[in-house]
């Protein structure tokens, strides 16, 4: 990141409103990863969020109100993704990523279980290891493996039986086969 603080201070700023319109938020993305001890560049700071089309709209109109410029991208029909906000100003990126209709457990999980935070004082909650490589599953593709991977490697401690079961409770395929690569 190369405006570290100006892209946190934006993102408990952004934080804040969704909390204001009673929308809970957890830190997904690089940061996440970066928490995990999987350290890789990014400039922008990802938000999982779980709402509907409605109120992602609400929240743009909030964050526009607040002198944010937005883009606002809502779900299609073959979307993994419930939409997306993209909050851009001189910090760099926030992205708001709704998982409302299309995989809202994980992240209801996430902000349940969320302990950590980014720095002290911060509203900015962190997801727990086993939910993000559940949400790294759920995206698939070569990168999200490879991510999967090097969180495993860097998190040894990690109880892969909880990360296991936790997958398994969402249906989500594929995690035995990068814990065999990785062997």
């Amino acid at each position: 990141m190369s405006h570290p603080e100006a892209i946190l201070d934006a993102a408990e700023t952004v934080a804040g409103i969704l909390q204001e319109l009673q929308i809970d938020s957890v830190v997904i993305g690089a940061l996440a990863l970066a928490a995990h001890h999987y350290v890789r560049f990014t400039e922008d700071i990802d938000l999982g969020i779980n709402t509907d089309v409605k109120s992602l709209r609400q929240i743009a109109e909030a964050l526009q109100g607040r002198g944010f410029e937005i883009e606002l991208r809502e779900p299609e029909a073959d979307d993994p993704l419930s939409g997306v906000i993209d909050v851009i100003g001189p910090f760099g990126m926030v992205q708001i990523v709704n998982f409302g209709q299309t995989f809202p457990a994980v992240i209801s999980d996430a902000i349940q279980a969320a302990t950590l935070t980014v720095r002290s004082n911060s509203n900015l909650r962190l997801t727990p290891l086993p939910h993000l490589i559940a949400l790294k599953l759920y995206a698939g593709g070569l990168k999200s493996k490879a991510d999967i991977a090097e969180l495993l490697a860097r998190n040894e401690e990690a109880n892969l039986e909880e990360i296991r079961e936790l997958c398994e409770s969402y249906r989500l395929k594929g995690l035995d086969e990068i814990l065999d690569e990785t062997a």
